[in-house]
């Protein structure tokens, strides 16, 4: 085989996402020009590579062997870059870190800071939900991931390195909003905005609502914070969500922080890696950045 390394990363790509058109958006490419990279590469091993079942592709027996020799493959590489850069003692590379979606309205402003100090690392944030992020860890695509809750059923290691504050909120003429001591019970009666199930803020609310006895079904789902404070500043109902992403709107007043009994609930914020992947040069550091100094930058924020 005369396989090319553009031919490998664009195969694994598809392999990864399961998409020729993601796989293409993805290495900033069209979606023609991928499609071409994968049939030569499967006239080179003379066998089919994937298979459609309905709208999905699916790895053949071939492809499954040629997935496993191409992550290999690149894994060297960069491993080999990494290393070269340690003996030239650059603190560079890349860094590959994914986030849940509320993470992101602190995790650029802490890599920003990172890279002014290291100009010489190459950074790829994903902010992503928590599924996607799941799916992701499952195939170590990412150096860190950035999450809520540690996931359950990989070996992973979890450093904490910042508290995750939900508070309750509502629009400022909500007839709660100027009500003290709400009890928990209290919230039943009025209509309550959710995020999607899976999401990490959801799962603490409802822990929370079930030690005090509490079920509340959701008016609305809503799938982003921000679909969230924009149906809670339109009288929808009332809401929680992370402090670090309501800065503008309560220093505004577009919103108003509830004082609900429990609440505010403090979590933390973890930073998850699979425990039998080393960590790169470049990654060790971020991580000790976060450990050393996440809680003063993320402060300024709000």
């Amino acid at each position: 085989m005369h396989t090319t390394l553009q031919q490998l990363r664009l195969f694994e790509a598809v392999a990864r996402h399961g998409s020729f058109t993601r796989a293409a958006h993805e290495a900033h490419l069209s979606q023609p020009a991928v499609s071409i990279q994968v049939k030569r590469l499967e006239e080179q091993v003379g066998m089919g590579l994937f298979d459609s079942v309905g709208r999905a592709l699916v790895l053949t027996p071939a492809g499954e062997e040629l997935l496993a020799a191409s992550r290999d493959i690149l894994d060297r590489l960069e491993a080999l870059d990494t290393a070269l850069d340690d003996l030239r003692g650059d603190m560079a590379g890349p860094l590959r870190v994914a986030a849940v979606t509320t993470a992101k309205y602190f995790m650029p402003h802490l890599m920003g800071t990172f890279l002014r100090r290291h100009p010489k690392v190459r950074p790829v944030l994903s902010v992503i939900n928590r599924a996607n992020l799941l799916e992701r860890l499952a195939v170590n695509q990412d150096d860190l991931f950035i999450t809520g809750r540690v996931p359950g059923g990989l070996p992973v290691k979890a450093v904490p390195f910042l508290d995750n504050v939900i508070v309750a909120i509502a629009a400022p003429d909500h007839p709660l909003a100027a009500r003290p001591g709400i009890p928990v019970s209290a919230l039943a009666e009025y209509r309550v905005l959710k995020r999607e199930l899976g999401s990490g803020t959801r799962s603490a609310v409802e822990r929370a609502f079930e030690e005090a006895g509490l079920s509340v079904a959701p008016f609305m789902e809503l799938g982003s914070d921000e679909a969230i404070k924009q149906a809670v500043q339109a009288g929808l109902g009332i809401a929680f969500l992370s402090a670090y992403c309501l800065g503008p709107e309560l220093q505004t007043g577009r919103l108003v922080v509830l004082d609900v009994a429990g609440f505010p609930l403090t979590r933390k914020w973890y930073a998850v890696q699979r425990a039998n992947r080393p960590l790169s040069r470049a990654a060790e550091a971020f991580l000790a950045f976060m450990r050393d100094e996440a809680v003063v930058q993320a402060a300024m924020l709000r």
